[in-house]
Order: C-alpha cells, then sequence, then structure tokens
C-alpha cells in the first residue's frame, strides 16, 4: 500500500483495502510517544484510531508529541 506520509511517497506492507490508524501508526517503528494525526486533511481524534481506515493513496501526517525543557 503506498500513502503520502508527511509529504514523502511511503511504502507499507498492509493490504490495500486499509489498515486501522493505530496498526499504521505502530508500524511506523516511532516507539510509545502520543502522536497526532491528520489524515486526508482532517484531524483525527485518539477514540478514532481503533475505527479510522488509512487506505492506498490517502494523504496522513503523522506528529509525534514530545515534551520536555
Amino acid at each position: 500500500m503506498t500513502v503520502t506520509l508527511n509529504g514523502k511517497f511511503f511504502e507499507v506492507d498492509a493490504p490495500t483495502e486499509g489498515v486501522t490508524i493505530s496498526d499504521f501508526v505502530s508500524r511506523l517503528e516511532i516507539g510509545k510517544a502520543p502522536v497526532l494525526v491528520e489524515l486526508n486533511g482532517e484531524a483525527v481524534l485518539v477514540r478514532e484510531f481503533e475505527s479510522r481506515q488509512i487506505t492506498d493513496g490517502d494523504t496522513v501526517e503523522v506528529i509525534r508529541m514530545v515534551a520536555g525543557g
């Protein structure tokens, strides 16, 4: 499946019919830091990560939230 991730084409080993946002983020191997996700220009609530699907050709923005000083 090919998506645009943070402005770049990204191939992910997933069915073209889609994966949940939760599954997609876990495949990115970015650790357990909380993330913000925008799917095709729409912000997605964390509670929707298990029900919303990312499919072939979608545009996804994933932003890791990091705290510190």
